[in-house]
């Protein structure tokens, strides 16, 4: 018995651009499948946004291929995705729910039920009380609540969210990203650029990292990070620590968190084993230190931003509303 994958919602093969002499995109592939979050990732500059407006058919690619949803991209496709642009896409002299149901009823839905999915949202985002207010009189923090909300209005089934945490304090990050993993976890797909790659590494299940327009690394988050992982040791416990045959250095970072790295030919568990025995340090659990994301993202960047000429890709890796609504197919 043979299993079926997944149509993938979104399908870049081999895609490049070009605006007169500056190459933006160059032979850029990858996939997102439903039920995924998946974060594009790149510095400023790297091709990210051209890749997504590509996607979105505001530019054609001078070579390769991109299919949306199944097909390639149509008027009806266009209605099952939600976006959310870096450069606000609002009308600042209109009034928040006024708005809302203009950009509601473009994506198709009928005034009534724009202004009721409108109103429900703005409540689950604690934007009630604003609901009169003019778009121009909001705070930042605010206009990126009523930006996702937008985006999300007719329950997309492919959302493309640019920076979706720009101004948002902890708390109503926490909201907007309680809506992302809802279409997640409905089967949906959800594009995400970020440069908070603390909130990638905790939300997406893939990557893709262009830079200069070119993919230098992509796939799962935890594979990436195994994959990059240093000869370094966790250590949680209290007592002292001092240096050991094969140990070169040794970082506290928190009172009870200690970091150790190895030698490469230095074996974890002597070491492992000669702490135990010693009186010095109460051992409570231990790991291999995982690197962050910023940390690979840095080291990526650098390697690739060298002096030396053509970039190296050798090692590229490949709603039916509730009274506070929940997102889900109609």
């Amino acid at each position: 018995m043979t299993s079926t994958l997944p149509v993938p919602f979104v399908s870049v093969r081999n895609v490049r651009k070009t605006f007169g002499s500056k190459e933006a995109v160059t032979d850029v592939s990858f996939e997102v499948l439903p039920g995924q979050v998946f974060g594009l990732l790149g510095p400023n500059g790297a091709g990210k946004t051209t890749t997504i407006r590509m996607i979105l058919d505001i530019f054609k690619p001078d070579s390769g291929t991109i299919e949306v949803l199944g097909g390639s991209i149509s008027q009806a496709r266009k209605d099952r995705i939600g976006y959310m642009p870096e450069e606000r896409g609002l009308y600042p002299h209109m009034r928040v729910l006024d708005c809302l149901v203009y950009l509601g009823k473009l994506k198709g839905l009928t005034g009534l039920e724009a202004r009721r999915r409108a109103v429900a949202f703005l409540e689950r985002l604690e934007l009630a009380g604003q609901h009169r207010q003019k778009i121009e009189t909001l705070s930042r923090g605010m206009t990126q609540k009523v930006q996702v909300i937008a985006a999300v209005l007719h329950y997309p089934d492919l959302l493309i969210i640019d920076e979706p945490f720009a101004n948002l304090d902890p708390i109503n990050a926490q909201l907007v990203r309680d809506i992302i993993l809802e279409l997640r976890d409905q089967g949906k797909a959800v594009i995400m650029t970020s440069h908070q790659l603390n909130l990638v590494e905790a939300l997406c299940d893939r990557i893709v990292l262009i830079h200069h327009g070119r993919v230098v690394l992509q796939g799962q988050v935890a594979e990436v990070r195994r994959r990059f992982a240093r000869n370094v040791l966790h250590l949680s416990g209290s007592g002292r620590l001092d240096l050991l045959p094969g140990v070169t250095h040794i970082e506290r970072r928190t009172a009870a968190d200690w970091y150790l790295t190895l030698l490469p030919e230095a074996d974890p568990q002597t070491i492992l084993r000669t702490i135990v025995s010693s009186d010095a340090f109460v051992l409570d659990k231990f790991d291999v230190a995982l690197p962050s994301l910023d940390e690979i993202f840095v080291q990526i960047v650098r390697e690739q931003s060298g002096p030396a000429g053509p970039l190296d890709t050798s090692g590229t890796a490949t709603l039916e509303p509730n009274p506070l609504p929940t997102i889900r197919s109609t």
